[in-house]
């Protein structure tokens, strides 16, 4: 039987591991900035976007490590877009993995801009690799920035903010969700994919369950604001409500919030049972992504 707890554990160590190696040390000048992008991406936290990108790769046969430097890349984006995400110009909260977040720790100005340097350091390490054939040279690079961008993860933020205290609306909504979490999925399961030279219809298997997956997690994310503990997540619960955001559960309600991911999770794992790896991993994290208390 797969043993879930124990891949995590391993994967995220070789994550970990790998971030330690790489980031630019804290000794660097200017200290403060590198003090600050180290604070937020060595905070912990599940490495799920990195780990996506392993086990997709093994998914259609590659082995993890030529994946290794495109998960990292996908884990200190993600960071940036988190550190963004407190700031009192946008969801202003003070705790983050347990933790004060980045603008408390460092004043607000160097938080934005480790941020900023967190974004430009994912596409130095993407430059410095390259897809293998069939694919372009530069595919993994051009797979993150259209997550990332307008029509990504940015235009999600954009939308979400816009809709803070607006009327219910499951088509924004959808369009929040997608963007804004499910877009780093998705591109974090391609890039694994492409890194292990995956076949057409292999990658478009994975862009199905990415898609699947990315939109399950954020639901749960919206289920866990409303039935979790700060101690539990981390981060403060409850705020989606005071600020009104525009969320599954305000949409649908809670026990059809929790329908809706199930029956994701159930399309995400359909779509790469027949991968020609070990699909196994991806499987599981895809029910760990329901499951999960934090």
């Amino acid at each position: 039987m797969f043993d879930l707890n124990a891949y995590l554990e391993a994967r995220k160590r070789i994550v970990e591991e790998g971030l330690e190696r790489t980031m630019p040390p804290e000794t660097t000048r200017p200290a403060i900035l590198h003090r600050a992008m180290r604070y937020s991406v060595m905070a912990g936290g599940k490495r799920l976007r990195p780990i996506l990108c392993l086990a997709a790769c093994e998914s259609v046969g590659g082995k993890p490590d030529l994946a290794l430097m495109a998960g990292l890349a996908t884990e200190i984006l993600h960071t940036y877009t988190l550190i963004h995400d407190d700031l009192p110009c946008m969801d202003d909260d003070e705790l983050r993995r347990g933790r004060p977040t980045s603008h408390i720790m460092f004043g607000e100005a160097n938080a934005l801009l480790a941020g900023d340097a967190l974004l430009t350091l994912a596409f130095e390490w993407l430059a410095g690799i390259q897809a293998p054939p069939p694919y372009s040279p530069n595919q993994l690079a051009l797979e993150l920035a259209a997550a990332a961008g307008s029509q990504g993860v940015i235009g999600g933020q954009v939308e979400d903010l816009s809709a803070e205290g607006s009327d219910p609306n499951a088509e924004l909504l959808d369009y929040i969700h997608r963007h804004k979490t499910a877009a780093l999925i998705r591109a974090a399961v391609r890039m694994g994919g492409i890194c292990g030279g995956a076949s057409s219809a292999s990658l478009d298997a994975l862009t199905h369950y990415g898609d699947s997956a990315g939109l399950a997690f954020q639901i749960a994310d919206d289920i866990l604001n409303v039935t979790s503990t700060p101690e539990q997540l981390g981060k403060p619960v409850g705020n989606d409500e005071q600020l009104k955001k525009l969320t599954y559960v305000a949409v649908h309600g809670l026990q059809a919030s929790r329908d809706k991911a199930e029956a994701l999770i159930h399309e995400a794992v359909d779509a790469i049972r027949t991968l020609p790896g070990d699909p196994q991993p991806l499987i599981a994290l895809a029910e760990y992504t329901v499951k999960r208390i934090s």
